[in-house]
C-alpha cells in the first residue's frame, strides 16, 4: 500500500478534499490510500458539512470522514507527504525530519514532478528503479505517466535542488475558513485539478 498523507491546519477544508478527490480520481483497485491530517486539528468523526457538500458536488465521497491531528508516525509511515501549504510541509519535517525528501508542497510536488518528466524518460532515475512515460506533454494535454511511485518521489525530491525557484505563495493553496461558499468552491476547484494531474501522473495508481 502506497500512502499518500495531505496536511493542512485543521483537516476541515483542505486536506479533506485533498483526500477525497485524489481517492476519486484514481483508477479502480489503485494501491495508492490517500490520507490527511491536520497541524492545528482536533479528533473528530464526520465531515464538515460545507466540505462534504463541495466534495460531492465534484464527485467525491464525504461518508467515514474522522479529522485527526498530524503526528511523527503519520509522517514516517507515509510513502508521500503533501502540504497545502508551506507551512503545513515545514510542520511535517519538524516531526520527522528524515522524511525531508518525502515531503512537499501539493502544488509544488506536481509541478516539479511534471516539467521532470522529460528528464524520466532519459533514465535519470539515479539507480531507484526504472521509469517509463507515454506520450509527450503538449499546452493544455496529460502529463506523461511515469512508472513506479518510488521512482516519481525520489526524481522530484532531486529536482527540487535545480529547478528554477518559484514566489512561495505560487506553491500554496489559500485557506477557504470562515470565508464565503465560493472561496471554498474555487479552492476545491484547484485542489481537484492539482490532485487530477497527480493521479494521471502516477497512471491513475493502478499499477503500483
Amino acid at each position: 500500500m502506497t500512502r499518500v498523507l495531505f496536511i493542512c491546519t485543521g483537516n476541515v477544508h483542505r486536506s479533506v478534499l485533498a483526500e477525497r478527490l485524489l481517492a476519486a480520481r484514481l483508477a479502480p483497485g489503485s494501491a495508492v490510500r490517500p490520507e490527511s491530517a491536520g497541524t492545528q486539528a482536533r479528533p473528530w468523526s464526520g465531515m464538515e458539512a460545507s466540505t462534504r457538500a463541495v466534495l460531492e458536488e465534484l464527485g467525491g465521497d464525504g461518508s467515514g470522514f474522522a479529522a485527526r491531528p498530524l503526528t511523527a508516525q503519520l509522517v514516517a509511515e507515509a510513502t508521500l507527504v503533501l502540504g497545502l501549504a508551506h507551512e503545513h510541509r515545514e510542520a511535517a519535517v519538524r516531526l520527522a525530519p528524515t522524511a525531508l525528501r518525502r515531503c512537499f508542497t501539493l502544488k509544488e510536488f506536481v509541478r516539479l514532478a511534471v516539467g521532470g518528466a522529460d528528464t524520466l524518460r532519459g533514465g535519470e532515475a539515479g539507480g531507484e528503479g526504472t521509469a517509463t512515460t507515454h506520450g509527450d506533454v503538449p499546452d493544455g494535454q496529460d502529463p506523461p505517466v511515469v512508472d513506479g511511485f518510488d521512482v516519481v518521489v525520489a526524481a522530484t525530491a532531486r529536482r527540487r535542488g535545480t529547478a528554477t525557484p518559484v514566489p512561495p505563495a505560487e506553491d500554496d493553496i489559500s485557506d477557504p475558513w470562515g470565508r464565503p461558499h465560493s472561496v471554498l468552491y474555487g479552492c476545491a476547484r484547484e485542489i481537484d485539478g492539482t490532485v487530477s494531474t497527480l493521479a494521471r501522473l502516477l497512471g491513475g495508481g493502478a499499477s503500483l
